[in-house]
């Protein structure tokens, strides 16, 4: 590691003035001012192109109290670093750290209270963050509103869902800056932020892109102890300001100091493919917490899962409603005939598993309370170690044992977070005693106690809770309905994935996710981290199962194998019925192939919205696979193998058919073999609303 440091002391007399600051490559060009109110700003520009014009930063305390004028700047220190650092798993096997930093020491001019911005700046964008150093004139405070701003310079097109401090789960809008209006849009239970007016506030990350040719991304890294940050539209100026997800008080946080806030994060390219191959995210989190990581392993699993979501199983054991957990008598209850997660069930599941080299198996609906889960807002539902009488977990352990596949138990908490934290250590010592090494958690509709959001400061500290309970426990967790990754897997690698997105359940039981959504995934929500998207349906249509339902996934057959490479998660799914593979074995053979470690990436082509290829290339072997998926147009690309080692590889291509077509013919694909260098060119073609996977073997 290279650094130096560099300090400049400035005393301010009510003068403003202004310092410039430079990337490591000089591309961008950081400038802080203080003006005549002591107010400081900054702006960003991307090889003289604004990127963010002069933008105020600062803070509302307690009430109304100011924290964002009156200041004078104590000093600048600079410094600057160059490292790479090896990764416990992910897209890349070790990544480069490369930035120049700006800390700027802040104090009011009269409470003499400090405040301390500090600026990284690297190659690919700008990250800041607040520190409130140990101080005795403000010890404790409550946020009542940050007042970050990133002033745009026009009025960019902009890939957004509307602001809902409880979901994520919608699909993406297109549209000028001019015309965001987040009160369009319906989480799944019609929870809606009403409280600016106009709701013109949207979630991050938010993808713009400029007329003038650039592609900005604005986020935030390293969420902890603090609420998820939005960001409120101004549809005239083309200003963001933050919105922090309050408490039902209309606070946002609760501090003491030392604290240093989230990092905001604005990733800036020319090439939309520069975007999703940024670090910027994880660069900004700390290193592993954990110092024994040999435990934590990427992991492909199948699931009992999508069978209920097509409405062949249920979750629940017998059809009763207000069923108390702790005084009924389960064993004699009558079963209605359609619960998934039965012994037998699972036995073959994990037959199947063993069979096709499959890591793990998700066990859903294996444990009382799931009659009357979920709406009621009752605390005591689901204990966690309770099976359903048709579920023998100490056979179902030993079974797995024998056939040397992981279990993967779900934890449903229907949103009632003091029963979960209740019961977390009885929970977990369970999950030891029965081979589980990884939990799927859940966290469905509003949160219990009631007043509390999901992307709250107070449930941001139990996700973190739960990690670190877990990490203790050698688990690793997918989270699903929890807040959206700020690159923590980094400093927690036993946080795999999770879900805080429109996932591929919608198709099921909905209008569905439109073809462009999974090209808009990886430039949102996949910047903070992996998603557990769970692709890989190959019966596309929903009447195959309930006759007369119009229901479907937008998706062609062969897409679906692609968004194995398209959309990373390290605990990746296979999400059909193990039926439905073995109807198409020589498809479901890429499934089988595709790794979900890896060594590199490489970004072929990528537009937002329309069309993304990205090849990668496995951890543990020479081999490399390929993803290309398109939104409701038909595409035509011309493949570059040049990432390619030396030597010979067999191409397989698993492609759209020349008559597929994600309406009228989704499971229609064709399969082709070759032997390929890296001086080599494929052609490919992907349907409207298709794909194409290719694994490369080398021989």
């Amino acid at each position: 590691m290279k650094k130096f440091l560099l300090l400049i002391s400035i005393l301010l007399f009510n003068v403003s003035i202004a310092q410039t600051y430079y990337s490591p490559d000089k591309n961008l060009q950081l400038n802080i001012s203080i003006n005549e109110k002591g107010e400081l700003h900054y702006q960003l520009k991307f090889k003289d192109k604004f990127v963010v014009k002069s933008s105020k930063l600062g803070f509302i305390l307690n009430e109304n109290d100011d924290f964002y004028s009156s200041f004078k700047i104590e000093n600048i220190g600079q410094s600057s670093v160059s490292e790479k650092w090896p990764t416990v798993w992910g897209e890349v096997d070790s990544i480069l750290n490369q930035f120049n930093e700006v800390k700027v020491a802040l104090k009011q001019v009269q409470s003499e209270r400090q405040l301390i911005i500090t600026f990284r700046i690297f190659n690919d964008g700008l990250g800041f963050r607040y520190e409130f150093p140990k101080q005795e004139n403000l010890k404790y405070f409550i946020v009542k509103d940050e007042l970050s701003e990133f002033s745009l310079s026009g009025n960019h097109e902009a890939f957004w869902i509307p602001g809902d401090y409880d979901s994520q789960e919608y699909t993406y809008t297109t549209s000028r800056l001019s015309e965001v209006n987040s009160a369009k849009g319906l989480s799944f239970d019609d929870i809606i932020v009403k409280s600016i007016p106009g709701n013109n506030f949207v979630q991050t990350p938010f993808m713009l892109k400029s007329d003038d040719g650039l592609y900005i991304n604005i986020h935030e890294a390293a969420l902890l102890d603090y609420p998820v940050m939005y960001l409120e539209v101004d549809k005239e100026s083309f200003v963001l300001r933050s919105h922090l997800c309050p408490d039902i008080f209309g606070n946002k946080a609760y501090l003491q100091t030392p604290f240093s806030t989230p990092w905001r994060t604005i990733i800036v390219s020319e090439k939309a493919e520069k975007i999703l191959e940024s670090n910027l995210i994880l660069n900004l989190n700390e290193p592993s917490k954990i110092k024994d990581v040999s435990w934590i392993k990427p992991q492909k699993y199948i699931g009992i899962w999508w069978g209920m979501h097509v409405g062949l199983y249920s979750w629940n054991y017998a059809d009763l409603d207000n069923i108390r957990i702790e005084t009924t008598d389960w064993k004699n209850l009558k079963p209605n005939g359609k619960h998934g997660a039965t012994t037998e069930r699972t036995k073959r599941y994990i037959d199947f598993a063993a069979k096709y080299g499959f890591d793990a198996v998700l066990i859903e609906g294996w444990n009382v309370g799931w009659e009357d889960w979920f709406g009621h807002w009752k605390e005591n539902v689901f204990d966690f170690i309770t099976p359903y009488p048709d579920f023998d977990v100490e056979e179902v352990s030993n079974y797995s044992k024998a056939k040397s596949v992981n279990l993967i138990m779900h934890h449903e908490t229907s949103a009632s977070i003091t029963n979960y934290e209740r019961r977390l250590d009885e929970a977990f010592r369970f999950l030891k005693n029965y081979n589980y090494n990884s939990i799927k958690t859940g966290y469905v509709g509003r949160i219990i106690p009631r007043g509390e959001h999901h992307d709250g400061q107070w449930m941001v500290n139990h996700f973190t809770r739960v990690l670190e309970k877990a990490a203790e426990e050698k688990i690793c967790i997918d989270s699903h309905e929890s807040v959206r990754p700020t690159g923590l897997h980094r400093t927690y690698p036993n946080w795999l994935s999770s879900e805080a997105s429109r996932g591929n359940e919608f198709n099921a039981w909905s209008e569905g996710n439109p073809p462009e959504h999974e090209t808009i995934l990886p430039f949102t929500r996949l910047i903070g981290g992996p998603m557990d998207y769970t692709p890989g349906i190959f019966q596309i249509k929903m009447d195959y199962y309930n006759p007369g339902s119009k229901f479907q996934v937008h998706t062609t057959l062969a897409k679906q194998l692609a968004l194995f490479v398209i959309m990373y998660s390290p605990i990746q799914m296979a999400a059909d019925l193990p039926e439905n593979y073995e109807r198409f074995p020589d498809a479901f053979q890429f499934i089988v192939d595709v790794p979900v470690d890896w060594q590199k990436k490489k970004v072929l082509s990528a537009e937002p919205g329309d069309f993304i290829v990205i090849a990668r290339k496995d951890r543990n072997s020479q081999n490399w696979f390929l993803g290309a998926v398109t939104d409701e147009n038909e595409r035509e690309f011309e493949l570059s193998l040049e990432f390619l080692d030396e030597g010979n590889y067999e191409a397989t291509l698993y492609c759209d058919s020349n008559d597929a077509n994600w309406k009228t013919n989704p499971m229609s694909y064709k399969i082709e073999k070759r032997v390929v260098t890296k001086s080599d060119k494929i052609k490919i073609r992907l349907a409207e609303g298709g794909g194409c996977a290719i694994s490369f073997i080398k021989k």
